[in-house]
């Protein structure tokens, strides 16, 4: 597994605590890119050069994640209003917003809380309710649960990080430049408040429940070979009037790295 990745050139800065990447053409229509529990912004750098040929891209790191501020609460709701906050501070509007396993729940209540924002929604890899949750592989139990995850996590190296995000793919990945340090920034603290409130979220109302009425464009990526949220309940969006679904061939959890042409062509040819 290669420790090397594209190189960001955009514009890094902090938007009211929030720390933002901005590539591409500032006249492109913008796109949003929310990653995932425990993840950064970092993570979607193989796709962003491809994505940025046509959009504005605009990658966070969520509040109490890699260089962003923590937060009092981690609730999905108030995770949405602070990116809304600061898609207001830049004064992106009607925005492609790409959401990554949980980071989708971001997104999907970015939509409920402020639809003026989201134009189109894009979920990758976000699974639609707790009875899809497949179990955990033992490296990343180990390094995320109770009693040995606060030992773990304080101690967790490069390669152990690395590993974690091996096991939930289903090909092999290059992991970017700088991605294992921003993570090493979030705290064990943050990362199980994070990952009760995106449970809680899911657990209150399922993403497609919440989108039926939602009336945004949607288009559904799912690895065909996803170890966290089995594969077959991305069909549970089909719920959801006008949704597309696409399958990646031989992808897991992750594929932003382990096929990012073919998710970056998956979103950038999507004319939803």
């Amino acid at each position: 597994m290669s420790e090397s990745s594209p190189t960001r050139t955009g514009d890094d800065m902090t938007v009211r605590g929030v720390h933002v990447v901005i590539d591409g053409n500032p006249a492109a229509p913008p796109l949003l890119l929310i990653h995932g529990s425990g993840a950064t912004g970092s993570m979607w750098a193989p796709v962003v050069p491809s994505l940025a040929t046509k959009y504005r891209v605009i990658t966070i790191d969520l509040p109490g994640c890699g260089r962003s501020e923590p937060a009092s609460t981690y609730a999905v709701p108030q995770q949405a209003d602070r990116t809304a906050a600061v898609l207001d501070e830049l004064g992106a509007r009607n925005l492609k917003v790409v959401g990554h396993s949980s980071g989708g729940y971001v997104a999907t209540a970015l939509v409920e809380r402020r639809p003026d924002l989201v134009g189109e929604l894009v979920l990758v890899s976000t699974g639609p309710g707790h009875a899809a949750l497949l179990p955990e592989p033992a490296i990343i139990r180990a390094l995320t649960s109770p009693p040995f995850g606060p030992l773990v996590w304080a101690i967790r190296t490069d390669s152990m990080i690395r590993r974690g995000l091996a096991a939930t793919a289903a090909a092999p990945i290059t992991v970017p430049d700088g991605a294992a340090a921003d993570l090493r920034r979030t705290s064990y603290r943050a990362f199980r408040a994070i990952l009760a409130a995106n449970g809680d979220y899911i657990a209150a109302r399922t993403v497609p429940q919440r989108l039926v009425d939602a009336g945004k464009p949607l288009l559904v990526i799912f690895g065909d070979s996803d170890p966290r949220w089995d594969p077959a309940s991305a069909r549970q969006y089909e719920a959801v009037p006008g949704a597309e679904l696409e399958y990646l061939r031989g992808v897991g959890h992750l594929a932003m790295l382990e096929d990012a042409d073919a998710l970056a062509r998956s979103i950038l040819d999507s004319a939803l």
